[in-house]
């Protein structure tokens, strides 16, 4: 004998599934450090963007940033993962969270 779950029973049952396997997403930081532009690219008019994920620990602090992509090569990266790394989250649980930081003189 075979049994067949209903359609809209299988969906809800794999939507459940794909929930709870994904990372929580952080909100709006409460304490955000805009990055500082580094001098040489600002002499020069250089601009260009970093995008970074972070992980957000249960005290609300910034635990890890990764670099995505960054424009061009690393001239803002470290201006960026420093300043994402002092951003401050209402405390809870553990989440993640991604940014695109521009920078443009």
């Amino acid at each position: 004998m075979h049994f067949r779950f209903p359609r809209s029973l299988t969906l809800t049952v794999l939507a459940a599934a794909m929930t709870l396997s994904l990372p929580a997403l952080a909100g709006a930081p409460i304490k955000r450090v805009n990055p500082v532009y580094p001098p040489d690219a600002a002499r020069s008019g250089t601009t260009g963007f970093v995008e970074l994920e972070y992980s957000i620990g249960p005290d609300g602090k910034v635990t890890d940033a990764s670099v995505v992509n960054a424009q061009p090569g690393r001239v803002f990266v470290a201006a960026a993962v420093k300043a994402v790394k002092q951003w401050e989250f209402a405390p809870g649980e553990s989440s993640h969270g991604k940014v695109k930081l521009e920078f443009k003189p």
